[in-house]
């Protein structure tokens, strides 16, 4: 056989090859289409036919809930098809795609909204901001009438949160209180945005920028919401030097377990990204190696010149990603958010003006100044005259199948986990007096606007309290 016949051999060899992995790439698209389409069909059954009922008096009325369809489904299969676990391919179009719509440089996936919160806050740790980094015994102004891993991030390292009430209807931090707050030891602002109103961004923010401190908005309770900072229309959790969102089921798009750190600054985004996988120097995605094409040929710490840069850590880390499977659900989601925002508008909307003629017993909720939130709640405080108690009404409420929430915390530092704070009085630092924290703590309580109510639903829940409020006043 000449070179000539071997040379053409070879070429038929490598076409029979190739006919043989098209047939099996057309097999597992077949099988997997098979596969797909049986879990559609599932969900048509399952969930589909529930989602469809018309509510009737007496049905659930839940305070949130997840609220999907066949997009995610379809995802969720295809991603656990592919059996890479971790994250991967959809990872990397959610965290694109997320930072798109919030028009933000960097979106890091994480697994919770309070891992979100915790590297944020390690993230200003980091020995690599020099003189702006926050130490131990540092001072974090917060407020005490919101979620607890808001400022448990601070409290676990050995910073000193600092608390300010908060002002009524807003149910966000009194900024007139901002100033005298201020100490040498003052590092950095983090609060949440209450239930999706946001906090005075631009005074906040405009004192950050005026004492040189970090600015960190826990949105995990506000995704969707507008502010009009500077004159120009901005997405919350975008203005601050880093946002953080939640995706567990009750927030406004999930992934089951999930969160973000978001930022435009690009050395806390390698920063935030360290301190989420093991604390490592290396920016390679998963899965690849050599990224920066000086893997063997850096030197660190006290290492050996050219230790694999795979096994170098600048932090101490934790490993907070998320699986793949997740974030395909997340990037069905995220399609549906701006249907998901404009409901929750409506749906609170609703209940403010069906319960517009009970303000002589509530304080209703007002949007902050220069906002258009994406509630993620509707809060009411029952006045000090009022003829009922906050305890019998969401009894009642409760009885007819409507479920209420407190504003989280209430006064945070109430609970047990301040007993050993509160009795030494370290730890923490109060300005003022919490006066309107402890009303909420006392006379608050909210029930949901989730997109997966209906008008029906509403209007049961406005029927309800108004037959609640006439006959507490007979």
């Amino acid at each position: 056989m000449n070179d000539k016949d071997k040379a053409t051999d070879d070429i038929d060899l490598v076409e029979q090859l190739d006919v043989r992995i098209d047939a099996l790439l057309d097999e597992e698209a077949v099988l997997r289409q098979n596969v797909i389409d049986a879990a559609l069909k599932h969900y048509e059954v399952k969930h589909k036919r529930q989602v469809e009922q018309a509510f009737q008096a007496g049905d659930r009325i839940p305070y949130a809930g997840r609220v999907f369809d066949e997009r995610e489904i379809s995802n969720l299969i295809d991603a656990s098809l592919d059996f890479w676990l971790t994250t991967g391919k959809y990872a990397d179009q959610f965290e694109r795609e997320f930072a798109r719509y919030l028009g933000v440089r960097h979106a890091s996936l994480t697994n919770s909204g309070s891992s979100a919160n915790l590297l944020a806050f390690m993230a200003l740790t980091s020995p690599q901001l020099g003189e702006r980094r926050i130490k131990k015994g540092d001072e974090v102004i917060t407020v005490a009438a919101g979620f607890p891993t808001t400022i448990a991030p601070a409290i676990q390292f050995g910073a000193v949160p600092v608390f300010i009430d908060v002002e009524l209807p807003f149910y966000n931090i009194d900024c007139s209180k901002l100033e005298e707050t201020l100490s040498p030891k003052t590092k950095a602002v983090m609060i949440a945005h209450a239930l999706g109103n946001p906090f005075d961004l631009q005074k906040v923010k405009d004192f950050c920028d005026k004492h040189q401190l970090w600015l960190v908005e826990d949105n995990c309770d506000a995704l969707g919401t507008r502010y009009l900072y500077n004159g120009e229309w901005k997405l919350t959790g975008t203005i601050g030097h880093i946002g953080t969102s939640s995706f567990y089921p009750p927030h406004h798009m999930t992934m089951g377990e999930g969160g973000a750190v978001y930022t435009n600054d690009g050395r806390l985004k390698r920063i935030i990204e360290s301190f989420r996988d093991w604390g490592r120097d290396c920016w390679c995605p998963s899965g690849c190696d050599n990224t920066c094409r000086k893997r063997f040929d850096q030197q660190f710490g006290e290492l050996p010149h050219g230790y694999d840069h795979k096994y170098v850590y600048s932090h101490f880390g934790y490993n907070l990603k998320v699986t793949d499977m997740q974030a395909a659900i997340g990037c069905a989601q995220l399609e549906k958010v701006p249907h998901f925002v404009a409901a929750r508008r409506h749906n609170w909307q609703r209940l403010r003006d069906g319960l517009n003629e009970l303000a002589s017993w509530f304080i209703l909720p007002e949007a902050a100044p220069n906002s258009e939130p994406s509630w993620f709640g509707f809060l009411l405080t029952i006045k000090e005259d009022a003829p009922f108690t906050r305890e019998q009404l969401i009894t009642h409420l409760e009885s007819v199948r409507i479920q209420t929430r407190m504003l989280f915390a209430g006064n945070l530092i109430k609970h047990p986990c301040f007993d050993e704070m509160r009795a030494s009085q370290t730890g923490y630092r109060v300005v003022g007096e919490l006066t309107n924290t402890d009303l909420i703590m006392n006379q608050t309580f909210w029930i949901g606007v989730y997109p997966g109510m209906n008008e029906d639903m509403i209007d049961f829940m406005i029927a309800q309290i108004h037959q609640f409020v006439k006959n507490a006043r007979q």
